[in-house]
């Protein structure tokens, strides 16, 4: 076999500092690889963002404030899909409907809002309020808005490591801010090091893990978080309450699918005190780290 060389690429894409290792048997093809998940990746930013307002989400999100119906196209009926079936698996808990409350939550403003402001907010969420009929997506109820934010990333990089296995990569890893997809182990067969960070030490590294395929993604209060009195308060909102989770600071899962392993690590910040018990019941490799510092799971270091 050809001696492969290392190459290494680094991008920022959906509000994240992103990369891509991999192995390839000459600096074009290496190169080539790596454009195609940029462009993707691109792609589906633009095309997802909340914060573009030529986004397909964007136009979705105006229909919902009038309360009207769309047609959506293929790849977003099945994210919608994935969507209602962790709506149904988290008992309401992982509901793409939301993100509306960031409206209340401004976690650079460094204050809280008002219970009747997030009250407000509350009647306008609920994934069950809206009607999905492959392939019309209806808003009974004005006002509401969906947010992929907590699944597109996450399926960014499942799409970029099987584009990079189309274009011939057999070993390398797909990092977009921290959700991993491992494309196949180095070129010697030794595994990947991913460190999994620890949210209280900016610098702290909670478990290291070494991987040979698989992917990793982590939810938590790692960044965006309000501290008052001595509280913190992080960005993972429970959509029943309107606030934040207060139990969990941070979860990280190990799946085949990125994407799963997203959604779980979100469902398991959400479901609180009982996050470990359903992680458990998962069955997949995880670790979750409390407020009180307390560790648990099933990932063990290097």
């Amino acid at each position: 076999m050809a001696k492969l060389r290392y190459f290494h690429y680094d991008f920022a894409a959906m509000g994240s500092p992103c990369s891509i290792q991999l192995y390839a048997s000459s600096a074009e093809l290496g190169k080539q690889a790596a454009k195609l998940v940029m462009d993707d990746v691109y792609r589906l930013e633009a095309r997802f963002s909340r914060y573009r307002e030529d986004s397909f989400l964007s136009e979705i999100n105006r229909i919902a404030a009038q309360g009207g119906h769309i047609t959506v196209d293929d790849e977003t009926a099945g994210l919608l899909d994935y969507a209602d079936t962790c709506y149904q698996q988290s008992d309401g808990l992982f509901d793409i409907t939301s993100g509306i409350l960031r409206r209340a939550w401004d976690f650079k403003s460094g204050h809280i809002p008002s219970q009747e402001t997030i009250h407000a907010l509350i009647d306008k969420i609920g994934w069950h309020k809206l009607s999905w009929q492959r392939p019309i997506l209806a808003f009974p109820l004005p006002g509401m808005e969906i947010d992929f934010g907590g699944v597109v990333k996450e399926y960014a990089v499942d799409r970029a490591a099987s584009l990079c296995w189309c274009a011939g990569i057999r070993h390398g890893i797909v990092n977009l801010g921290g959700d991993i997809k491992i494309i196949g182990p180095h070129f010697d067969g030794s595994p990947w090091r991913v460190a999994v960070r620890h949210p209280r030490q900016s610098d702290g590294i909670l478990r290291t893990l070494l991987l040979h395929a698989g992917a990793m993604a982590s939810s938590g209060d790692y960044e965006r978080c309000i501290t008052l009195n001595g509280v913190r308060y992080g960005h993972v909102l429970n959509p029943k309450t309107g606030w934040p989770v207060s139990y969990m600071a941070a979860v990280s899962v190990i799946g085949e699918f990125c994407v799963v392993a997203g959604s779980a690590s979100t469902i398991g910040m959400l479901k609180e005190e009982q996050g470990g018990e359903w992680l458990n019941e998962l069955g997949l490799p995880h670790l979750w780290v409390n407020v009180h510092g307390d560790v648990g799971g099933t990932l063990e270091s290097d």
